[in-house]
């Protein structure tokens, strides 16, 4: 065809199919819908048909004569036998639901109609068909009600109601379980109901402390609960009661029994610290209390008491206990706690005294230590192990030779390190020996050297007395300074009759020198750290009263005020705050300027470590104070008040002081930083999210909060060297800025304490080579090996113990007088005031597990040592650990392991293995023959 006819032609449209195939198509889908429909079975179709028979005889939309109110019953009992029977198991959606499903606005109405008809008031089985209808129509409301109408409730009430009413007509319901028989989902799905209506009657005005507006709730509560309980979801019954302000309820259940208190008790242990009100936090832990006082688990009870703070339960507690095992297992863990209480009236009570008083301690680690064969000394070159150092194949130090020159600051860190490491052995290579170390070192140091031999003897007052002794009539001021130093670090967590510490330093105290004030200020703080003694706090008072003025007076009033935090720590004592906030208001600005100021925030802060709310009228007395000071104490007590206790609020305050760049007077920021690390420690999803938040600070902060991260991650993985957080502070630690870098390297020392660990042995050695030109740094990373290898690997600073449940808090005192010395390293630890790493000792325990028998002599077992894992709410019997390994008691723990016997021929008195654990014979253990 041509270009012009194919232009003059016309379009035709033609069909693709032919139209009869179209058609067959169209009949071939409908015919396979049809196909694809479920085909019902003969049973199903069968069950449908009847329940519809019984809602048409139930309706009765004809109203026939014949369709009795007793044959209406027995239709909606067939229905109720139907759904029962289906609800029991909910692998799949239950057949009656499905068929009952077109029928629920028929239901529903019936039962508005039959409400409404006030005819049948009085008629009692017109009552019973619309009290069971109303059950039913509950049922079905679960998953086919409108959730913000809460219709299942409604009907379930409705339905209360008019059973309440058949039993004033002298009629008995037909059942007792009118919830439990509905099934598990049925019963979690009103509670959930319920806790929503509860909430909605509080908001539209009801009293919560009263019953009358709740009484309808409050008795289904009291059934749904024990309900729970019986079937394992201790968790969910908890829950309800929490959703309901009605904890109280769990003390006088009797479904609460040997089997399920431990359960119940973890869970309310466990939920308390994501409690926002303190008062709600406290009566959690008062029910967990209370159970296990039921059950007599005296041990767990004093766990629970010393987590809220609740000492006066001691002595109930040892009044109810007759298990003489069980009193001294809560002697050592009342010794553990570092809890100054006395027993009086008990034939015991000499030998509970002195576990209370950690007498034996130093006998215990010096077994541990010949046991696993670490009692020879370790001198300071051991550590430094300056022969692995050397990289590239030369030497960076002087030509090995020429003379080594002693430096006066080498030789001081040597003391530190020598002190540390050998720590609590009793025997060292340096001091021990004679005392030529002692004058190699200048003033100060000669000071800090004297002191180490209180570190070297720790908790071994007889013997160490004897060496001390002649050094307090050295004729040399330092020296004698730091023997009365060394007296008060040797008696630490130690309570002697004799009291050595306050005898021998009480005079110091009062006299006029001022070195030997200091010290013995000190001495006193580590000895009676978290004691509370009213003599101590006397003595110390007069120093912080006192009229003088200038920096001496100010640092002794510095150094006063931290023993007496450190002495009261968390005791909330009026009189010492009142002291040391009329001290911030009336000291001058040149004294507030004293580097050492500081020191008198902290003291105020310790009082009311971990108290919450109990600082507030403190707080607002601080915000007075117009001198910058007065900002960093401020902050400094709100986060050592919130201490551990992982308060979002808190932590967002803390990030609001952060907002703005500041490059000077910036330490209140400083503080807020550390506080976030010390108000989210010991619970993991806020330590997780901390660490991020302290990357965004190092990202986008100014230099002084950039400063204080390092120390905040210190404070959140304290003898814990996480991975990630030693990769951190390793980067940290060459840094630029000096004061970061030595924070970092510091912060590496707080986060390996004790641990030994040689990755960080390793990075450790790396920066003495890196920075062996600066002076202070090496002196940071001498401190940080000393802290790694703290009593050669056998002790902890982490002051959460007995499964990080409890905080000891002279530790956590101790820790932040260091971490806080932080916020300027040169003033203090770099300077003169190096003595106060001293403090570390009130923090220093020994990471071990023993077994013992009754009269506390070795009892070697084989336990289980693994990674913990969090077992609360869970089903069943779940494993404790995982990835563990199998030793012979005694073994060490790391912060996040925990340890279960091996064997079943004893049992253990404390629910928990840590430190010195009571065994005692399984009755029920029949050893099996070996063939």
């Amino acid at each position: 065809m041509s270009p012009k006819d194919e232009e003059k032609a016309v379009k035709i449209s033609v069909e693709s199919k032919d139209p009869k195939e179209k058609e067959s198509t169209v009949s071939r889908k409908k015919q396979d819908t049809k196909d694809n429909e479920p085909v019902m079975s003969e049973e199903d179709q069968e069950l449908k048909e009847r329940i519809e028979t019984c809602v048409f005889t139930l309706i009765n939309k004809e109203s026939e004569d014949s369709v009795t109110v007793p044959l209406r019953l027995k239709a909606l009992d067939v229905i109720v036998t139907e759904l029962r029977s289906a609800t029991s198991s909910m692998t799949s959606v239950p057949k009656p639901l499905k068929f009952l499903r077109p029928h629920f606005a028929e239901l529903k109405n019936l039962h508005a109609t039959l409400e409404s008809d006030s005819s049948v008031l009085n008629d009692s089985d017109y009552i019973l068909l619309r009290a069971r209808l109303a059950d039913v129509l509950s049922v079905l409301a679960m998953t086919m009600g409108d959730d913000e109408d809460r219709e299942s409730l409604k009907f379930k009430l409705s339905g209360m109601k008019d059973y309440d009413a058949l039993v004033q007509q002298g009629k008995r319901p037909v059942e007792e379980d009118n919830l439990g028989c509905w099934g598990h989902e049925y019963v979690r799905s009103l509670a959930g109901e319920i806790g929503q209506e509860y909430n909605k009657r509080v908001i539209d005005g009801a009293d919560p402390e009263t019953d009358d507006a709740f009484s309808d709730l409050l008795g289904m509560v009291d059934v749904i609960v024990p309900f729970h309980i019986s079937h394992n979801a201790e968790a969910e019954a908890v829950d309800l009661l929490i959703e309901v302000q009605r904890l109280e309820k769990l003390k006088d259940l009797d479904s609460i029994d040997e089997k399920n208190y431990s359960r119940i008790c973890l869970y309310l242990i466990k939920t308390a610290d994501f409690m926002s009100d303190p008062e709600d936090l406290a009566e959690m832990l008062d029910i967990a209390y209370h159970l296990y006082v039921r059950q007599e688990q005296y041990f767990d009870a004093l766990r629970a008491a010393l987590r809220s703070g609740n000492e006066e339960a001691i002595p109930e507690l040892f009044a109810s206990c007759d298990d003489s095992l069980m009193r001294k297992q809560m002697s050592l863990l009342l010794g553990r706690h570092r809890v100054n209480f006395d027993i009086d009236e008990a034939d015991d009570a000499e030998e509970l005294n002195e576990l209370i008083g950690n007498a034996h301690i130093s006998e215990q680690f010096l077994k541990l230590a010949q046991d696993l064969d670490v009692m020879e000394a370790k001198t300071p070159e051991d550590i430094y192990k300056s022969h692995l150092a050397e990289t590239g194949g030369f030497s960076r130090r002087r030509e090995s030779g020429g003379v080594q020159v002693d430096s006066a600051r080498a030789n001081l860190a040597s003391t530190f390190v020598n002190a540390f490491v050998n720590a609590g052995f009793c025997q060292d290579k340096l001091m021990v020996p004679d005392s030529e170390w002692l004058y190699k070192n200048r003033h100060h140091g000669m000071m800090s050297a004297a002191a180490s031999l209180g570190s070297i003897l720790l908790w071994n007052v007889e013997e160490g007395l004897t060496q001390i002794d002649k050094y307090l009539y050295s004729s040399e001021e330092y020296v004698k300074a730091g023997a009365a130093l060394a007296v008060g670090i040797l008696s630490t967590g130690i309570r002697n009759d004799a009291d050595p510490a306050l005898a021998l330093l009480s005079e110091h105290v009062e006299g006029d020198s001022h070195i030997m004030k200091c010290a013995a200020c000190t001495g006193l703080g580590i000895a009676y750290a978290g004691s509370g003694r009213e003599d101590v706090i006397e003595l110390l008072a007069v120093v912080i009263e006192s009229e003088k003025t200038g920096a001496e007076a100010m640092l002794e009033t510095s150094l006063a005020a931290l023993a007496l935090g450190m002495i009261c720590v968390g005791k909330c004592n009026e009189e010492v705050g009142s002291a040391l906030v009329q001290k911030l208001m009336e000291a001058s600005d040149e004294d507030l300027d004293h580097s050492h100021a500081r020191y008198l925030c902290l003291g105020l802060g310790l009082l009311y470590l971990g108290k919450m709310e109990k600082a507030d009228a403190m707080l607002e007395a601080v915000k007075t104070v117009e001198h910058k000071i007065g900002k960093y104490a401020a902050v400094l007590l709100d986060t050592f008040a919130y201490a551990g206790s992982g308060n979002v609020l808190k932590v967002q305050e803390m990030l609001h002081h952060c907002a703005e760049h500041l490059t000077e007077d910036a330490e209140h920021q400083m503080a807020a930083v550390i506080g976030i690390g010390l108000i989210t420690m010991g619970e993991d999803t806020g330590s997780e999210m901390a660490l991020r938040t302290f990357d965004h600070l190092l990202h986008y902060c100014e230099l002084p909060i950039k400063r204080a991260v390092p120390l905040a991650l210190a404070i959140l993985h304290v003898s814990n060297p996480e991975f990630t957080v030693i990769d951190q502070l390793s980067r940290l630690s060459h840094d630029p800025d000096p004061e970061i870098s030595q924070n970092a390297i510091l912060a590496m020392g707080l986060v390996s304490a004790g641990t030994n660990n040689s990755r960080v042995a390793g990075l450790l050695r790396q920066l003495s080579e890196f920075y062996n030109k600066e002076v202070s740094h090496v002196f940071c990373v001498r401190i940080a090996q000393a802290l790694l290898h703290m009593g050669k690997g056998l002790l902890t600073l982490n002051p959460l113990h007995s499964d990080r449940m409890l905080t000891c808090a002279p530790a956590l005192g101790a820790l932040l007088t260091i971490v806080h010395s932080g916020v300027d390293l040169k003033s203090t630890i770099l300077d003169k005031s190096h003595f106060l790493l001293y403090y570390l000792t009130c923090a220093m325990n020994p990471r071990m597990l023993i077994t013992v028998n009754e009269d506390l002599t070795w009892r070697p077992v084989t336990a289980r040592v693994g990674q913990a894992v969090e077992t609360v709410g869970q089903a069943g019997k779940p494993k404790s650990i995982t990835g563990f390994q199998t030793h012979t008691t005694p073994v060490l723990l790391q912060s996040k392991e925990r340890a279960e016997l091996a064997t079943d021929e004893v049992l253990s008195v404390p629910s928990v293995l840590e430190g010195v654990v009571i065994l005692k014979d399984n009755p029920d253990y029949e050893a099996t023959e070996e063939k």
